[in-house]
């Protein structure tokens, strides 16, 4: 049977109707304006060309975890990958060449509940993981075996994603119950509670600045919280739950995946947007590449799609063999992680 992460959502089939463009090809990107007019986005001349802009993406290896892999995070070293799957997180060294085993098996959790977000700090020494349960649990990766040195526990019952500040002194969790949780990393203590998502918060990004919080919810709602006043700054309104979302680390975009297979690009201060049309399904997952030029979006329909900032040309493809649930990319930009309904999760080098 294969797992669905997002079983307890409700299931649409929204197809989008889309003109087609001059090319012959359907057009998939369109400029939303302010008034609502929509028009195939005419792609500039480097949109594909330019500087730090990928080519494709070579998998380079197969890490078969044995469990579906909701959660994937790789270290800035690029030398470890860590997949959450079924109650345990595995670390993997993927610097060596030739057939992966894990080297470490970080039990947490039940043995049946599924991990939904692990986060590194940015010091590589530290793990945080949370899924179906109400403790997060934070590993020491330094020690000669990597233990628990702390247990995070709120009153809901499940965290569906995580972030952490820039300074790496506090965390956030995203909760079934709507509510985002702010953690002290240092005295380990709730400080604070965002309150407004109505249904679960699904995920969850920080401005490179650090002082605003964005949020994505079931109930189709991303919501932006300015993190040094405590309060919601914004809110924008959907026609779908929203799945996965992304905020650019060099400029005033962010990019949220829907569970009606659309992606969409907002601008954080102006009322003009971009939407992506090339997923056949949910988009269960996005990240932004560092230099902020590029982002990756993943599917139920087994796609990694590769899509330039902020207009959304195409930039590659890669059809897995399984919806694909969770993604990361390494902090040089030189690698993909993706995690896979399949039971197993992929590392792609990233070819310029």
């Amino acid at each position: 049977v294969s797992y669905d992460p997002h079983s307890h959502m409700r299931v649409s089939s929204l197809s989008a109707n889309l003109p087609g463009s001059t090319s012959g090809k359907p057009a998939y990107s369109f400029h939303v304006s302010a008034d609502g007019q929509m028009q195939p986005v005419p792609f500039p001349s480097d949109a594909l060309l330019g500087t730090g802009i990928p080519r494709h993406a070579r998998q380079l290896h197969t890490l078969t975890h044995g469990e579906v892999v909701c959660a994937v995070t790789i270290s800035n070293s690029t030398q470890h990958v860590y997949t959450g799957g079924k109650g345990c997180v595995k670390v993997w060294d993927v610097a060596q060449p030739g057939t992966k085993t894990p080297v470490a098996q970080l039990d947490c959790l039940n043995r049946d509940n599924y991990i939904r977000s692990c986060k590194l700090l940015p010091d590589g020494r530290s793990l945080i993981v949370g899924g179906e349960a109400s403790t997060l649990s934070i590993w020491d990766l330094a020690a000669p075996t990597p233990r628990i040195k702390a247990e995070l526990t709120s009153s809901a019952p499940a965290c569906y994603a995580l972030a952490i500040s820039p300074d790496a002194k506090v965390c956030f969790s995203c909760c079934s119950d709507g509510n985002i949780v702010v953690w002290d990393l240092q005295n380990q203590a709730m400080v604070r509670q965002f309150q407004g998502h109505t249904d679960g918060a699904s995920c969850i990004d920080i401005s490179n600045d650090g002082a605003r919080l964005w949020t994505g919810g079931l109930d189709n709602t991303v919501r932006c919280w300015d993190l040094r006043e405590g309060r919601q700054l914004q809110q924008h309104d959907f026609s779908s739950q929203i799945f996965s979302l992304g905020h650019c680390p060099t400029g005033d975009w962010l990019a949220v995946g829907m569970e009606s297979s659309t992606v969409e690009i907002l601008h954080v201060s102006k009322p003009d947007k971009y939407q992506l049309h090339l997923h056949e399904s949910c988009v269960l997952s996005l990240k932004f590449a560092s230099c902020g030029r590029w982002f990756v979006s993943t599917g139920k329909d087994n796609l990694l799609n590769a899509w330039r900032t902020p207009y959304g040309a195409s930039i590659f493809q890669s059809k897995e063999s399984s919806s694909v649930l969770s993604c990361d990319i390494s902090t040089d930009d030189q690698f993909i992680v993706t995690g896979s309904g399949d039971k197993k999760a992929t590392v792609y080098e990233v070819i310029y």
